[in-house]
């Protein structure tokens, strides 16, 4: 029965991204048509660096790649085998793509092909778009790829503490910065054993290793009865070998940030609401965030890629309650700022921490937004459907780089469709962001 609805699952997505496919053809083939009108009357930049970027599934390492080569940089693209299909790699702004073996499987293997890129494209720097796993043997590969350019990534050690949400929350309260009260788990029994009665709070369950599906269970602890509780923690996978964080849930405006630093420099900055699954981002002032990133990055002199979660309570206070060692998403929100590479690239301090243009409109993933009108119930909930579309811009489509827009839709994601039809596997959503199938156990 479920192979069945798997299978019409597939097939419907399919069908609709088949219906889709003349539209958007069209749009992108105006939009080229456009480009090669005016490409006698636009200027081009001479090339500077070499510049590896990973991550080519994802929307955020097609905007790097736009942005790096907006100031003249080449750019040369990766991905692991599985996603050799990238839609990304269709883009004006990459130079070249290659695919690399999935670190987690084969470590050796991953290292040693980055090393072979780097010398074969003479690459100046490395900017890695990490995937939650392979941000680690990113830092693995620091040492050895430094031997040939620049690693902008953290050291081993930095990776392993920022990923690890206890770690990490350790360090935050270390120096002096709000962090939810946390407790290391190992055993489903401490849970059940957890004296509930003298906290003000409720708790949350969240795997210490990324898990694209149980990250979003935000099942409260405790439940109403202790038999319930004790019901749900031993349904999860906790162990000594995995083991889990339970953090005291803060009521509040959930936000996320990203930043890009050098030396424990605040070079770019931008911050943004959020939810558990987060395909909308538009810029907003919070000078609490601010200063409390800045303080972070300055105490462990950082350089890399960096984002956070937080939570502002009812009376102001902000609470980072994870962080990530990599690119956001929310980097989209720099599609039209002409700063990026110096950001990243540059080794002089920069005069002001870059943020988001004035002019720059809120992000979105049209085909995410078109599949919440299937959920409108009202009025006002249409309404706000709406002025998102004519507020926002879609995060992937570029009038001077269309193609990617159709390759990621019509490529990508449906030959990902299309193998998980010819295994007869389930999917639990599409994420047109990150480009691939969220599935149990999945990557």
């Amino acid at each position: 029965m479920v192979t069945i609805l798997t299978t019409f699952q597939t097939l419907g997505t399919l069908v609709l991204l088949l219906i889709a496919l003349p539209f958007n053809a069209l749009i992108v083939l105006t939009s080229l048509l456009w480009s090669l009108v005016k490409s006698p009357f636009t200027q081009k930049k001479v090339q500077q660096q070499t510049i590896l970027v990973s991550g080519a599934k994802m929307t955020k390492a097609l905007q790097l790649a736009r942005c790096f080569h907006a100031d003249g940089h080449r750019v040369i693209l990766i991905e692991t085998h599985k996603y050799w299909l990238s839609g990304h790699r269709f883009s004006r702004s990459v130079s070249a793509f290659y695919t690399v073996p999935a670190p987690q499987s084969d470590p050796d293997g991953y290292i040693q092909a980055l090393v072979e890129i780097v010398r074969k494209e003479q690459v100046d720097v490395y900017v890695p778009v990490c995937s939650p796993v392979a941000s680690y043997y990113d830092s693995l590969a620091k040492p050895i790829l430094s031997e040939y350019c620049e690693v902008f990534h953290f050291d081993a050690d930095i990776t392993k503490m920022l990923d690890d949400k206890f770690a990490f929350t350790q360090q935050a309260r270390k120096l002096g910065l709000s962090v939810p009260k946390s407790f290391k788990i190992t055993d489903p029994q401490q849970v059940i054993n957890f004296d509930f009665s003298q906290e003000t709070r409720k708790y949350i369950l969240k795997n210490l290793a990324y898990d694209s599906v149980r990250r979003l269970n935000l099942t409260k602890l405790p439940c109403e009865t202790p038999e319930e509780t004790a019901a749900f923690v031993n349904s999860l996978p906790i162990s000594s070998e995995n083991p889990w964080i339970m953090q005291e849930f803060i009521p509040g405006k959930e936000l996320c940030t990203h930043s890009t630093v050098r030396d424990g420099e605040l070079r770019l900055h931008c911050c943004s609401h959020s939810s558990a699954f987060q395909i909308n981002y538009e810029n907003v002032e919070n000078s609490q965030i601010r200063e409390w990133v800045q303080h972070f990055v300055k105490s462990l002199a950082l350089t890399g890629q960096v984002s956070f979660d937080f939570i502002q309570a009812e009376d102001g206070t902000v609470y980072a309650i994870e962080c990530n060692p990599r690119t956001h998403s929310a980097i989209t929100m720099f599609y039209n700022h002409p700063g990026v590479a110096q950001a990243y690239l540059g080794k002089t301090p920069l005069p002001t921490v870059l943020e988001p243009l004035a002019t720059s409109k809120p992000t979105y993933w049209i085909y995410h937004e078109i599949w919440r009108l299937t959920g409108i119930r009202s009025w006002k909930q249409l309404q706000t459907s709406v002025n998102t579309l004519l507020k926002g811009t879609d995060a992937i489509f570029c009038f001077d780089d269309p193609v990617p827009f159709l390759t990621l839709h019509h490529w990508q994601i449906t030959l990902l469709l299309l193998k998980n039809l010819q295994q007869l596997k389930g999917w639990v959503k599409i994420d047109f962001n990150i480009g691939k199938l969220v599935e149990l156990g999945g990557d």
